[in-house]
């Protein structure tokens, strides 16, 4: 399983999905709850393939990630991740290893907090080509 968590310079998990640059991508094919996390791969977006901003018209280096942890994402950014195959899970969890090793123990997250940018991007969304 591939798991991608949206930061804040790859610190705290991100507060809005779609305008994340920073990304700690887990692999975790075969990995069990006890074991220690292993590394993650740092990602870092070019400006153009920011989600909020990609125009799907090319690779991204999220395709092929089972799932997307993050603090709020809009409704567009949920939908895309969709069709590329992703699950989106917001949670109100700031540390990334927190929150991943609470998702591989089946424990619950956190409930989201509440951001003004995804308020924003449903009204961005109402007018945009989402």
């Amino acid at each position: 399983m591939k798991i991608a968590i949206a930061t804040d310079n790859y610190t705290r998990v991100a507060g809005h999905a779609g305008k994340a640059r920073h990304w700690l991508l887990y692999l975790l094919h075969g990995h069990t709850p006890q074991q220690l996390l292993p590394a993650p791969t740092l990602i870092k977006l070019a400006p153009e393939q920011v989600m909020h901003h990609f125009k799907d018209d090319a690779p991204h280096p999220l395709d092929g990630v089972d799932l997307v942890v993050a603090g709020s994402a809009g409704e567009g950014f949920i939908r895309h991740m969709r069709e590329r195959g992703a699950d989106v899970l917001l949670t109100g969890e700031d540390d990334p290893a927190t929150a991943l090793t609470q998702i591989l123990a089946g424990e619950a997250l956190p409930d989201p907090r509440f951001d003004v940018t995804t308020t924003l991007c449903k009204l961005r969304d109402l007018f945009s080509r989402h």
